[in-house]
């Protein structure tokens, strides 16, 4: 199980938004590479970086600043936010980056999610944004009547190996994770599944380490980072 710190981007800036709301920003640095920096440096496993200004219009907008830290950095790098083509997959991937997290497609076109989890394998990653019951899409914009249960039976069938599980009534908001939804999840998948949302003491981070699944791989970790309520390290020496 890793730590992975999460990097928003908007407009340049690294920014924390509550429940996914554009009007309830938070400015923390003008500066990506120089916090991707900072987050290798306290012992991340891994960065997740989110194009905001992408998810919301539907294409890769800070792609430059992206490989600019792909560039940087030696840990590797998942991308997610805008991802809704081909063309885009196949840019982020031949930048540096990692891995990409395919959301609002892979909702919208089970044909899509197959055509890149056979040309990518296990670079490609499902995003999993709910709430409640439901995936909400269109960068979390747009909630849809698919059920998390009935798309994740979709993304077992195509064979993806790793799901990020986003409670987005929790993002932000550092009142803790959905425990509950992210251990039905990871009962009902053999993918590697990444919990997002809500953390906001190592005590949460204590409770995702101890629901205690083979196929728990990493826990995303945004605002109560930028707000200091703990360090990576700290939140390392919980989960190994």
């Amino acid at each position: 199980m890793i730590i992975l710190p999460a990097i928003d981007i908007r407009m340049g800036k690294v920014v924390r938004l509550l429940q996914g709301d554009f009007t309830k920003e938070t400015v923390y640095s003008g500066d990506p590479i120089n916090m991707a920096v900072r987050w290798e440096r306290e012992g991340a496993g891994m960065l997740h970086i989110v194009d905001l200004d992408g998810a919301y219009l539907g294409k890769l907008k800070n792609l430059t600043t992206v490989k600019d830290i792909a560039n940087t950095v030696k840990i590797p790098i998942e991308l997610g936010g805008g991802l809704r083509t081909e063309a885009e997959v196949d840019k982020a991937l031949n930048c540096g980056i990692n891995r990409v997290i395919i959301g609002t497609r892979a909702y919208k076109d089970e044909g899509f999610l197959k055509k890149m989890v056979k040309k990518y394998g296990d670079a490609i990653v499902v995003g999993i944004d709910a709430a409640k019951h439901n995936i909400i899409s269109e960068g979390w914009k747009t909630q849809t009547s698919l059920t998390i249960t009935d798309f994740l039976r979709k993304i077992n069938d195509i064979g993806v190996k790793t799901i990020i599980y986003t409670d987005i009534l929790k993002d932000g908001t550092m009142q803790g994770p959905n425990l509950d939804a992210t251990k039905k999840l990871l009962d009902k998948t053999s993918a590697d599944i990444i919990a997002s949302g809500g953390v906001s003491s190592l005590d949460d981070v204590k409770a995702i380490k101890a629901l205690n699944k083979s196929n728990l791989a990493g826990v995303i970790i945004g605002k109560a980072l930028y707000e200091g309520k703990f360090t990576v390290k700290q939140a390392n020496e919980v989960v190994q």
